[in-house]
């Protein structure tokens, strides 16, 4: 059996674009700390004992340059290169498409513009995976969650959810690789998209895992979540980042 990290990077993550300004770059290609975000990533995951291979999907036009950056930061006997999609689906579609791997193999799906994650919880991810198929990071919710119908000047609550039911999923989301498979088919023949990759494997009846994920792996999308990773990274609370 062996491990394989997804890391879907094709989107555009217009978020982290100020108003108005075009010709910035991609969301996993802003810098923390001079090196970009999907560059710490691809480290956590380069260094992990588990991950035998590595597979980014990006965009067309980014490819040749990145290959180049990979060869730069030591990175490109495990990290191999595909074209992405439109859509994160779409580019995790491709990914898997590429993939030699036997039906038992885990298959992790990992945001790029979450570097912050670490070797606990890619290994309780796979272990989950291990017993029961199918496992995703996630904290509970320590907020009180609202359920709205969406009016013209905005919300109107229609009920309150027990935070005790309801987990924010993170990343890594783990599969075994025939289940994910046949998840993505059925969806593509469907032409249903889902929210994540779980959301893929929940339609065809099947159990999805939750292991504990942590504040810290938190996904870069805006300006002020950069502003956090800088500081997470400039105070060494990730041993990940650190070297």
């Amino acid at each position: 059996m062996k491990v394989i990290a997804v890391i879907p990077a094709a989107g555009l993550g217009t978020r982290m674009a100020p108003v108005g300004k075009k010709g910035v770059p991609s969301k996993q290609f802003f810098e923390i700390n001079g090196t970009p975000i999907i560059i710490h990533t691809l480290r956590v995951f380069d260094r992990n004992p588990q991950v035998s291979q590595i597979v980014v999907a990006l965009r067309k036009n980014e490819i040749e340059r990145f290959r180049q950056q990979l060869e730069k930061e030591k990175l490109s006997a495990k990290v191999e290169l595909v074209e992405g999609g439109e859509h994160r689906q779409e580019s995790v579609a491709n990914a898997l498409a590429s993939l030699k791997a036997a039906p038992d193999d885990i298959v992790l799906v990992h945001d790029a513009v979450r570097p912050f994650v670490d070797d606990e919880i890619i290994a309780n991810v796979v272990r989950e995976v291990e017993k029961h198929g199918a496992a995703i990071a996630g904290l509970p919710a320590s907020d009180t969650i609202k359920q709205v119908d969406r009016a013209a000047e905005g919300a109107i609550i229609t009920s309150t959810i027990p935070r005790e039911r309801v987990v924010q999923a993170q990343t890594p989301q783990g599969f075994r690789y025939a289940l994910i498979k046949r998840a993505f088919d059925s969806a593509t023949a469907d032409g249903f998209t889902g929210t994540d990759e779980a959301s893929l494997v929940e339609r065809l009846g099947e159990s999805v895992w939750v292991v504990m994920g942590s504040a810290r792996n938190v996904k870069i999308t805006t300006p002020a979540d950069l502003e956090l990773a800088e500081f997470l990274l400039g105070r060494g609370r990730d041993t990940n980042l650190a070297g």
